[in-house]
């Protein structure tokens, strides 16, 4: 399958995945803290290649692929090179650099669940909106019991290896998942032309 239709394919998944978080905040009210970044600022996040393709992709089109590997290349720091804190003393505040293009797990967390070793769905969220939104994150594990419908981690990425099963089935730090995610989109065109007239997926 050609690059651009995986990234197609990516991306409408992720658009199915908006639509329930959105009516799942929408049940719930629960919602990350304006201007935080703490889950971000883990050392030891850990992502599929495949869930930032369509983030290479973008900066393949614009130019900046080669020039972004070489910074990941270069990095000894562990934490999400999209994620921008705001000063190096406040690393828990800050924002991703390319929002719009986060990947599955980024998208997930806070608004999705898994199941334990009793199949019990328990939603995967930060101590920060635990303990600061309480009532509201009671009331809705109680929905969830109900029969509140979640998005669940497994069923997302079990679609998202449908699209391409080794991309999507590897699970490295993200960084590296970064990187690879870039290299496949580069060896891929290495001999093949531009993709010409997709300047507006990016």
């Amino acid at each position: 399958m050609a690059i651009e239709q995986k990234v197609r394919q990516v991306e409408a998944l992720y658009s199915r995945l908006e639509k329930e978080i959105t009516a799942f905040k929408s049940a719930t009210n629960l919602h990350c803290l304006v201007g935080c970044g703490k889950c971000c600022s883990k050392p030891d996040i850990d992502a599929s290649p495949l869930e930032f393709l369509p983030w290479a992709f973008h900066l393949f089109l614009n130019g900046k692929a080669e020039e972004v590997l070489l910074e990941l290349d270069n990095s000894p720091i562990t934490t999400c090179h999209i994620y921008r804190p705001l000063a190096l003393l406040e690393e828990y505040n800050g924002s991703c650099s390319n929002y719009s293009y986060r990947g599955m797990i980024c998208r997930l967390f806070g608004y999705a669940a898994s199941r334990d070793k009793y199949a019990k769905l328990r939603l995967a969220i930060c101590k920060i909106i635990k303990e600061d939104q309480l009532e509201n994150f009671n009331s809705t594990e109680k929905l969830i019991s109900d029969g509140l419908y979640v998005p669940i981690f497994t069923d997302y990425y079990m679609q998202l290896a449908q699209i391409d099963y080794q991309m999507g089935t590897i699970l490295v730090p993200i960084n590296e998942a970064l990187k690879m995610a870039i290299e496949e989109v580069l060896h891929y065109y290495a001999y093949r032309p531009f993709p010409g007239g997709l300047e507006n997926i990016a």
